[in-house]
């Protein structure tokens, strides 16, 4: 049995200071994935330092159309927010298919992004993961390999990332910030995740004691047309297989603007800029979708195991983008398409 000692903050500089000055000690928020952890020896902290008296659980939307998300705001009362239904749906649509109802009334949003994988041998103590003991090798590229990535790995790790609302928020213009040892700082949200490359255990360029505070969300007015489409095994608490969070614009039958981010395919939230350029100024039809699909996923390096994901990505987003244009976007995915945990 291993001792782990407690603290919990009431501000949020205490919270800083009580981490950052301890390389052994953790934040705990809900406590959805870092529990697990602990559990399974994957975490090894001797003293968790309790965040959730901190006033960081705003959601409010700007005047200028925008979203801000304190970072301990829980996923089922962000995703139930008129603001957020209104503005931006494909966010609501990804949270409430990302957790069971239990989950999403403890997980907290800034703890959502900052989940570790779920592939089994990274939550194996015994098995080689260089995400876990970095220089130990990569059990899955040899191994089973269903659900891991295609895109963005590296020799050193194929570890999909599990999150389906950092998904969404990739799609749109986000910015995560934080304080920490160093101060204040934002993340365009696109660099707060980070590729493996051969640092697979260095995932966010946060350092020790760095805690999330916001997550800020542009105006987007685009995104009020929108969706986020989910391809799973199991019809409830499931990870994605391929997920697509798309907004999209059209006048006179042409594609004026869209947005695109894949998930279950990549090791972070992956966006899709090759579609997305692809796109724009297309006209509206199935073989345009099928090319900008075909183009996102040609830098794909699947396993014998997982390449049944490019196609079923191309096919994802070719659905997705016929949902929007046919003006079906805005409905909540269901069926063989929804939820997982986080």
């Amino acid at each position: 049995m291993r001792p782990i000692t407690y603290l919990r903050a009431t501000d949020t500089a205490t919270a800083v200071a009580a981490v950052s000055s301890d390389p052994t000690s953790d934040f705990l928020a809900g406590g959805t994935t870092e529990v697990d952890l602990l559990r399974q020896n994957v975490l090894n902290p001797r003293r968790l330092v309790d965040i959730n008296e901190l006033p960081l659980t705003g959601i409010e939307g700007t005047e200028e159309g925008g979203l801000r998300i304190g970072s301990l705001a829980r996923m089922s009362e962000v995703a139930a927010a008129p603001v957020v239904r209104e503005r931006f749906p494909l966010v609501a649509q990804a949270l409430e298919l990302g957790a069971s109802a239990q989950l999403r009334n403890m997980a907290s949003m800034g703890g959502n992004l900052l989940q570790r994988v779920r592939c089994s041998y990274f939550r194996d103590a015994h098995s080689a993961c260089n995400k876990r003991e970095p220089g130990t090798g990569c059990s899955a590229i040899d191994g089973f390999s269903r659900g891991h990535a295609v895109l963005g790995t590296s020799e050193h790790c194929i570890a999909t990332h599990p999150s389906d609302v950092a998904v969404a928020l990739m799609a749109l213009d986000t910015r995560v910030h934080t304080m920490g040892p160093s101060g204040e700082r934002a993340y365009p949200i696109n660099d707060f995740f980070l590729l493996p490359g051969d640092s697979p255990h260095r995932e966010h360029p946060l350092e020790h004691g760095e805690l999330i505070t916001e997550i800020e969300v542009a105006p987007t007015p685009l995104a009020r047309r929108s969706l986020y489409l989910k391809v799973r095994d199991r019809e409830s608490y499931e990870f994605a297989l391929v997920s697509v969070a798309a907004a999209m614009s059209v006048a006179d039958g042409r594609i004026v603007d869209v947005r695109m981010a894949l998930g279950g395919v990549a090791t972070k939230p992956w966006r899709a800029e090759r579609a997305e350029d692809f796109l724009i100024g297309a006209t509206i039809m199935r073989d345009n979708f099928a090319m900008a699909a075909r183009v996102e996923m040609a830098a794909a390096r699947p396993t014998p195991m997982n390449a049944f994901k490019v196609e079923l990505a191309q096919r994802a987003i070719v659905r997705a983008l016929d949902m929007l244009s046919n003006g079906t976007g805005t409905a909540s995915a269901s069926g063989s398409e929804s939820g997982s945990p986080s």
